[in-house]
């Protein structure tokens, strides 16, 4: 009973515990009832009276990508080290017009601007005529809009010298709009390598009127959500040769400028910069020393023929297609562009149908084989068992055509008594092409079997289709054996002989590979490796046969024992050579030309690089051509060796001693 009273008592006596004050509750309620009402009243108010403030600079603010050139990737030569083509930085100066000077008002502004810019120029550069003046900066603000929206920087002088950088960095809290930036100039090897090859440069604003690979890409801008693959307008695109083949590989990624911009198209912020990348790189075939070879010996030729203008080279190694050199000339500076001074030599008539001037007075890059083309013949001759390696045929100097007994001579009238096929080669007879080929040929097929027969031989060797080639713009030839205003004998006729197809020096020396080989149609490659901005390479190109044909090794050998036709330039050469002279003749008496062209594989037992030239005319072949060929094929043994061992490390080494 004690602790019943205890434990009573004890509950009289504590305080009350948990109990929340009723005046701390009044507090908090009437705190948060003047918070939520502030709340209320602030959402109202930005409702209906700043909303639709508000909503009109939502509405009205954008932002704009605004693309910059990517970085585009050099080409080198195939070793790797000599640049042909490369970009160059420099610093520019830009505007951004940050106020609508569409206003006559303000364009005192602009033109103050101007004058500060000017004399700025001026005063680094005195004696530069070709700097901007005042007037001419306002025409490059485009305070107009004529040639882009406001908020696109103004371009208003390439290629700041380092005071003007140094003025303008340093000044440039007093100049709110104006901003150096890094852009890159296209340049190649001042001495001239391989330009046709190499192609060239120009505005991207050009480019969608002449070629349909950038009309394309015009049309597909608005649908890409890529900012890397937009072409800004004045960035450069490749034109021709292997910038333009080869333009997604070089070009890389765009960079851009992010900006706001209001409802007038004006920048509203700063600008963010997101850099451009640099493109890959090309390692081509082309080796410089023996390319220059090539154009010196083309150039040195020209100066002795009295009507020859241009000639055109090309050395192609045998088991891997590459083109070692490719020379089309005369040439142009491609750091020098005027189009006026190189409409006529632009073109890499190597591979292009391109007359050397617009008065037509000389014969255009495509000529007619002439005598090159016998070898050929003679294995189709012996392939569809028109004749065979040891039956002769008596050359009397000429052949007979048709019942009216026209006569077909041999160059000089020659006559060479019974030979040969293979001796047919060496003398170069017209008569014997013409009764043991061409007419036997249409005897045996008839007329349009006949002309198909030799069309599908022409076409397995190259000749009169493309020959895959990675450059653009390739001829693929003049077919005239395929003209039906002539009689099929006359067409065979002629054909047999090398004057009834017109084809390019590329054509020719992917046929002479195919003779070298024995039949094995490689593949002509200008590039060999691609490479990442850090060197790494992402793509080898491999050889590649397109097709092969499938002749006796007999035959063959007839073949490669007739090419020995005596050529005075290549005496003291090295190597046994196979070789075959020739010379088109187009056009008859005061408008007859004669076309100088040659062929030739060496070593000839273990064929390492073939070569074709032709001279269009430059008279006979081995006067004009086969000099050229004779340096280009000592350049490669000096570089490369003809028996892989270069013979010019070989001359170092006995320098050193």
């Amino acid at each position: 009973m004690f602790n019943r009273l205890r434990k009573k008592k004890m509950s009289n006596e504590d305080p009350p515990v948990n109990k929340p004050s009723s005046v701390r509750m009044n507090m908090f309620f009437f705190a948060a009832f003047v918070i939520f009402s502030i709340l209320i009243f602030r959402l109202a108010f930005v409702q209906f009276v700043e909303g639709p403030e508000l909503t009109y600079m939502e509405t009205s603010r954008n932002t704009k990508d605004i693309p910059l050139a990517p970085v585009r990737g050099p080409i080198y030569d195939a070793t790797g080290k000599v640049a042909l083509a490369y970009s160059e930085p420099v610093q520019s100066l830009y505007v951004l017009l940050y106020e609508d000077y569409r206003n006559d008002d303000r364009k005192q502004e602009a033109q103050e601007l101007a004058d500060e810019l000017a004399a700025v120029f001026k005063k680094f550069n005195p004696g530069d005529k070709e700097q901007p003046d005042a007037e001419e900066i306002v025409k490059r603000l485009d305070l107009d809009y004529q040639k882009t929206f406001g908020y696109v920087p103004r371009l208003v002088k390439s290629d700041l010298t380092t005071k003007e950088i140094a003025y303008f960095m340093e000044k440039k809290a007093e100049y709110p709009g104006v901003m150096v930036l890094e852009e890159n100039v296209r340049k190649y090897d001042p001495d001239g390598v391989a330009v046709q090859v190499v192609g060239y440069t120009r505005e991207f604003k050009r480019a969608p009127d002449t070629l349909k690979k950038y009309k394309a890409i015009r049309e597909s801008a608005s649908t890409l959500r890529d900012p890397g693959l937009v072409y800004h307008e004045e960035e450069k695109v490749g034109f021709d040769g292997l910038e333009l083949q080869y333009q997604e590989d070089l070009r890389g990624r765009s960079g851009y400028q992010s900006i706001d911009i209001d409802a007038r198209n004006l920048p509203d912020g700063t600008m963010n910069l997101t850099p451009p990348e640099k493109g890959y790189s090309l390692i081509s075939t082309i080796n410089k020393e023996i390319q220059m070879v090539a154009q010196q010996a083309i150039t040195d030729e020209l100066r002795k023929l009295p009507k020859a203008v241009t000639g055109y080279a090309v050395a192609m190694e045998v088991d891997t297609g590459n083109v070692v050199a490719m020379a089309s000339m005369p040439d142009y500076d491609p750091n020098d562009w005027d189009y006026d001074k190189i409409k006529y030599v632009f073109r890499n008539g190597t591979m292009a149908s391109f007359p050397p001037d617009d008065t037509k007075k000389h014969t255009e890059s495509v000529v007619l084989l002439g005598s090159v083309i016998k070898p050929l013949s003679v294995l189709i001759g012996l392939k569809e068992g028109l004749f065979t390696t040891g039956q002769t045929y008596h050359d009397q100097g000429y052949a007979i055509l048709g019942k009216d007994g026209r006569q077909v001579k041999n160059s000089h009238s020659a006559y060479n008594g019974n030979i040969t096929a293979r001796r047919a080669i060496e003398k170069s007879s017209n008569s014997f092409m013409i009764d043991m080929v061409g007419k036997r040929l249409l005897n045996k097929y008839g007329s349009d079997k006949g002309i198909d027969i030799w069309d599908r031989h022409m076409k397995e060797f190259g000749l009169g289709v493309s020959t895959g080639v990675d450059l653009p713009g390739e001829f693929l030839g003049r077919l005239e054996y395929t003209n039906k205003d002539e009689s099929a004998l006359t067409r065979l006729a002629f054909a047999s002989f090398g004057q009834q197809g017109k084809y390019t020096t590329l054509q020719l020396a992917q046929y002479t590979t195919m003779l070298a080989n024995k039949g094995k149609r490689m593949e002509p490659h200008l590039v060999k490796e691609i490479r990442d901005a850090d060197g790494n390479v992402v793509k080898k190109i491999k050889p590649k046969v397109l097709n092969e044909v499938d002749f006796a090794d007999a035959y063959w050998n007839e073949v490669h024992k007739g090419m020995v036709t005596r050529v005075s330039s290549f005496e003291g050469f090295a190597y046994d050579y196979a070789r075959k002279t020739g010379t088109s003749e187009q056009g008859t008496g005061p408008k007859k030309k004669e076309n100088g062209v040659f062929i030739a594989f060496a070593p000839r037992d273990n064929p390492k690089l073939a070569i074709a030239v032709v001279v269009p005319e430059g008279g006979f072949g081995s006067v004009s051509a086969s000099p050229i060929a004779r340096k280009i094929f000592d350049a490669y043994d000096d570089v490369y060796g003809l028996d892989g061992t270069p013979k010019g490390k070989k001359d170092q080494e006995k320098d050193k001693e």
